[in-house]
């Protein structure tokens, strides 16, 4: 199942930048267009723009927070995270920190330890007109 997503996923942005093992980053990271991380970040990860998707293999690392629209977990991170989009937890993901997200997918063998919560779409503050052709008689 998360191979298939894998292969259907389409990015606006053809960017991908790769932190490879064995780098240790100290300090927040900012990016654009996608990243994928299999070292290790000590600071907040922050995808700017409506694309940005974060990649944190199984030998990745992330010790602060994570606020980026779309992201695939398969590593640990300690530290709350924030999908405004849609995340996927792959079977080796771990968080310690709480998690906000919009679309969840998650694989057996995943973890959470922290509060897990959905952050709903914005909710429509008016009630829609009333049809007019509603309003007529139907004839019994």
């Amino acid at each position: 199942m998360l191979n298939r997503r894998r292969n259907e996923r389409n990015t606006t942005s053809h960017e991908t930048s790769l932190i490879a093992r064995g780098t240790v980053i100290r300090g927040d990271l900012r990016f654009s267009g996608a990243l994928h991380l299999d070292g290790s970040i000590e600071g907040t990860v922050l995808g700017e723009g409506d694309d940005a998707m974060f990649t944190l293999s199984e030998h990745g690392q992330v010790h602060g927070e994570i606020r980026v629209p779309h992201a695939v977990i398969n590593g640990h991170v300690t530290g709350d995270v924030h999908v405004s989009a849609r995340l996927e937890l792959a079977p080796q993901a771990r968080i310690d920190g709480d998690l906000r997200y919009h679309t969840l997918e998650m694989a057996a063998g995943a973890q959470v330890n922290g509060r897990i919560s959905r952050q709903a779409e914005d909710a429509q503050r008016e009630l829609p007109a009333p049809d007019a052709e509603l309003d007529e008689a139907v004839p019994a």
